[in-house]
């Protein structure tokens, strides 16, 4: 019999009382223990066919011969069935935590069945309406900048996608080819016909490659352009082109591992960025103008402009300044186009001689105030290059008194920021031959290698520790997404964002992969963190996501949302928001929203209403990570051909 702590025998009833607690709790733990490999193994193991994949997303195979054209049975849209990775048919035990979650999040619609728009809308940029810029003042460009619309005027539909909309090929097949029906417009490849920007070829657009600069094809540009500067050695990572036209030279520079951001207004040469992106490059809308780039300073590693028609030397030098400020210390700017090479060219821009020479020496005195150095002019093509630091700027102040060194400008700050006349001026450096900012790794060293803004702790709270810490998080993370989003792992997509890039961990996981991703910093959120992305050698920009992103309608084929609705739900109604995310994907796009379970199931509870297939899943940890998982794919769907 056993005895108490005095060494008495114990009532019998105890020892048996005692006994029946040691089982219960032995065949609890065991519970315990098959449920959670139950469902680790259900969330990480491999499965064996494309379906088993899908049925995880809630998606099952469809047929594997889908017609885009299939009529549905709405007499205004003509619509498929979903393809292989998009069937409506949702496994029969999703995770179901509707009944327990409850949370009061900022939306003004739940349970609603969206409608479609009206089809001329399948091209609406919400913030850059051609409408409504018109209102605005045209000097310094501004009605071309965003200019969004007010609450009143928010859409509450879906954007359709064009009649006969295709599945964009695949890359690198697609910097080549697009699809006619996807982005039905051939006004630039008649103004183009003599350049190679873009030729149609049946139901097919070609990109030969070619530009109004490089006709002969930007392969060949940028060898011209690697004769005068490195852009082999790792060096030159990020790159800004100014007035992209469809972005053949950002395409171009990929196969060089070096990533460039396009950017070009929505203007008369109509589609342009929209083009980039339909090819798998990076390109945004937007305009040198009256404000700012959203982009950090000291992001780029060289910039570009190839006859892009900004007035470089107008105000000051305003526009100069500003690729001034996002240029990384010992940076290049490249020129080719007016004014450059105008004794050759002059006729053929019909311009006199005396106004190119002038622009040009106007260009080459800005220049020169920000101390750049003139690295070299050859045929075409003119390349400065600006300073390591300031140590000799500063001083040269008291020669060249314009512009000035910025007194109290935060360099970062860049969303709705109005550009100013004076040089932003480079961290402090102890000496003049150490880089300002920090010396950064060459690339793809640079992507893992910690950036100098953490290394000199100019980002509070961001330390080298959690960094690493970081990057671990998102390999695993984004191991599992592997595994419950197919075509990530098949190479169908191609154009991805991530709305909360944080330190970029997400992109630096997907490197390897075939994919690019336009990381998003949301605007005046602490810490300031873009900067650090542009360190690792990736792209990405400022956004407040209570307003419509600078792109097209259709085009992204992946959007990460991590934590974005936690962020947002108290500043504006993410109803709003998930069109918004709805209007850039697409059509059999996927969507992975990581969040607390209650914003989810809100979440989850608006987008059934949108023509998104969706599901809960665990997080990759385990079911009893309060954080979840939800994976929805955008159905396939079209705007009513004319009869």
């Amino acid at each position: 019999m056993a005895k108490d702590y005095n060494g008495s025998p114990k009532p019998h009833h105890l020892e048996t009382k005692r006994k029946r607690l040691i089982w219960i709790l032995a065949v609890s733990g065991l519970c315990i223990l098959f449920y959670v490999l139950g469902a680790w193994q259900s969330t990480n193991s491999a499965p064996s066919t494309q379906s088993g994949v899908w049925e995880r997303v809630g998606c099952q195979d469809g047929s594997p011969d889908h017609d885009h054209r299939k009529e549905e049975e709405n007499p205004d849209l003509s619509a498929s069935s979903p393809s292989s990775a998009t069937s409506s048919v949702m496994p029969s035990t999703p995770l179901d935590f509707e009944s327990h979650h409850q949370l009061e999040v900022n939306s003004s619609e739940e349970s609603q069945t969206f409608p479609p728009c009206d089809k001329s809308y399948t091209e609406y940029t919400p913030c850059q309406d051609p409408s409504r810029g018109r209102k605005f003042d045209r000097k310094f460009l501004k009605y071309r900048e965003r200019h969004c619309p007010d609450k009143e005027e928010l859409l509450r539909c879906l954007i359709p996608a064009p009649p006969n909309y295709k599945t964009p090929f695949k890359w690198p097949q697609s910097r080549d080819y697009a699809w006619y029906a996807n982005i039905p417009h051939e006004h630039l490849s008649v103004e183009k016909a003599n350049q190679n920007w873009i030729q149609l070829e049946g139901d097919r657009f070609k990109f030969p490659g070619g530009g109004t600069m490089f006709p002969n094809g930007a392969d060949a540009y940028i060898d011209d352009i690697n004769e005068l500067i490195p852009l082999s050695n790792g060096d030159i990572r990020t790159a800004l082109d100014t007035g992209c036209g469809v972005a053949s030279w950002g395409a171009y520079l990929l196969k060089r591992n070096i990533i460039a951001m396009s950017f070009a207004p929505r203007d008369t040469h109509e589609a342009q960025v929209w083009f980039a992106l339909e090819r798998g490059v990076p390109a945004m809308i937007g305009v040198m103008g009256s404000q700012r780039l959203p982009y950090p300073a000291r992001a780029f590693d060289m910039a570009h402009c190839s006859r892009c028609l900004i007035p470089w030397y107008d105000y000051g030098g305003l526009y100069l300044i500003e690729v001034d400020r996002v240029l990384r210390p010992g940076g290049y700017w490249i020129l080719s186009g007016p004014p450059i090479r105008w004794k050759k060219y002059w006729r053929g821009w019909e311009r006199s001689q005396e106004d190119l020479k002038q622009e040009q020496d106007s260009i080459e005195d800005v220049a020169k105030h920000l101390c750049w150095k003139k690295v070299i002019e050859k045929e075409d093509l003119a390349v400065w290059q600006k300073p390591i630091n300031h140590v000799e700027c500063i001083k040269s102040r008291a020669i060249y008194h314009t512009p000035p060194m910025c007194k109290s400008d935060n360099a970062e700050a860049a969303w709705y920021k109005d550009m100013e006349a004076c040089i932003s001026p480079l961290p402090e450096v102890s000496n003049k031959d150490e880089v300002a900012g920090g010396a950064l790794e060459k690339w793809p060293e640079r992507a893992f290698a910690t950036p100098p803004r953490i290394s000199v702790g100019s980002v509070p709270g961001i330390a080298s520790e959690k960094f690493r810490e970081d990057n671990e998080v998102w390999k695993v993370r984004v191991a599992n997404y592997r595994q419950v989003v197919a075509p990530l792992g098949q190479g169908q997509y191609r154009n991805v964002m991530d709305m909360n890039a944080f330190l970029g961990g997400f992109a630096a996981a997907l490197a390897k992969y075939p994919v690019w991703v336009m990381n998003v910093v949301p605007a005046k959120l602490d810490p300031d963190t873009l900067g650090i992305v542009y360190e690792r050698g990736f792209i990405g920009t400022y956004h407040d996501w209570c307003e419509a992103f600078s792109t097209y309608p259709r085009t992204y084929d992946l959007i990460h949302a991590d934590g974005v609705f936690s962020i947002y739900q108290d500043r504006c109604d993410i109803t709003d928001i998930l069109l918004e995310m709805d209007r850039i994907l697409r059509p059999e796009g996927t969507v992975i929203f990581r969040d607390a379970v209650e914003v989810l199931v809100k979440i989850k509870s608006i987008s059934d209403g949108m023509r998104w297939e969706s599901r809960i899943l665990d997080h990759e940890s385990g079911p009893f990570n309060p954080q979840k998982i939800l994976v929805a794919v955008k159905n396939y769907w079209t705007a009513e051909a004319k009869e």
